[in-house]
């Protein structure tokens, strides 16, 4: 007798192998009777959360910007505008581009130009983004417009290099108002209109890694969007979610110049290791659009993270 199986031994002394089946399960098999069942739950309205349900929606979630609706703070120019376009490029249905003021306007209307040229609805809006009302308007009129935010991703941002014994409380009040309040209610708000399985990128700084005087406000104001970006990543992953930061190194863009004097704009032209190899020494905007681009697709893995995107400049 088999001590184990309790079973006859045959004669020979071994047991036969057993027959393989007929019909062998795969991983393909197994992960189509997940999504099966997603859709079943679905039909039947199921609302508590069941691994094989959860499975299914992974399974199914779309990761990519094609026929995507895309909502871009400070979207109307610089890097934002860039996103617009790339992203209207990349099958985006629709894109909504926020612009800050009435100076910006021009800018913002070649670029909804560009996204209809690409084969997107172009949408643009003027707001100061610094009250919670205004975020909400902003949310609310790109989701009227567009019938639903799957992807949103804020650009903006307000730069002051001083020394902090320098710095006022209205600059202060003013630098936290763009930087952080406003980066917080952004996400409050993506959190509550954004899709299932939808995207939401912030755009950071560099300086979060740098150990450097004079961009107390700046990088102080900057640096709650780290937590904030992990706060929301937690809270919006059930919901298929992905929420990160990006910080790019300084850039090549009217938004850095006025802040910076000859001897540091030398300075921060060789500062990254890979200064050298690009087109200004400089953090490109066509080297940041990509990296934006894989976060709302392929690397929707990654949640909860800041990411410097710099050529060297700093580390973190």
């Amino acid at each position: 007798m088999d001590p184990v199986h309790r079973k006859p031994t045959p004669p020979g002394g071994q047991r036969q192998p057993r027959c393989p089946p007929l019909f062998p399960v795969t991983v393909c098999h197994i992960l189509a009777g997940a999504a099966c069942l997603a859709r079943l739950a679905v039909r039947v309205n199921r609302k508590e959360s069941s691994p094989f349900l959860m499975f299914g929606k992974m399974i199914m979630a779309d990761h990519n910007i094609a026929g995507k609706a895309v909502l871009i703070a400070g979207g109307g120019k610089n890097l934002g505008g860039l996103i617009a376009r790339d992203f209207a490029l990349q099958g985006a249905r629709a894109v909504y581009v926020h612009y800050n003021s009435e100076a910006s306007r021009a800018e913002a209307e070649e670029t909804v130009a560009a996204i209809e040229t690409a084969g997107a609805k172009g949408h643009a809006m003027q707001a100061d983004l610094t009250s919670a009302s205004a975020m909400e308007k902003l949310f609310a009129s790109a989701k009227d417009a567009m019938g639903g935010i799957d992807i949103a991703i804020n650009t903006v941002g307000k730069v002051l290099k001083k020394p902090m014994v320098d710095i006022s409380e209205a600059e202060f009040d003013a630098m936290s108002a763009v930087n952080s309040k406003s980066a917080f209610f952004f996400l409050k708000e993506a959190g509550k209109h954004v899709s299932d399985n939808g995207k939401i990128c912030t755009l950071v700084t560099s300086l979060l890694g740098a150990y450097t005087p004079f961009y107390s406000s700046y990088a102080g104001t900057k640096a709650p969007v780290e937590h904030y970006t992990r706060a929301a990543s937690k809270e919006f992953g059930e919901r298929g979610i992905s929420v990160t930061a990006i910080g790019p190194g300084p850039m090549d863009t009217p938004f850095f110049y006025p802040a910076e004097g000859e001897d540091a704009v030398a300075y921060h032209k060789t500062a990254a290791a890979l200064s050298p190899f690009s087109k200004t020494g400089l953090t490109d905007i066509e080297d940041i659009v990509p990296w934006i681009r894989f976060l709302v697709t392929d690397g929707w893995w990654m949640t909860g993270q800041t990411v410097l995107v710099n050529g060297g400049y700093t580390t973190k």
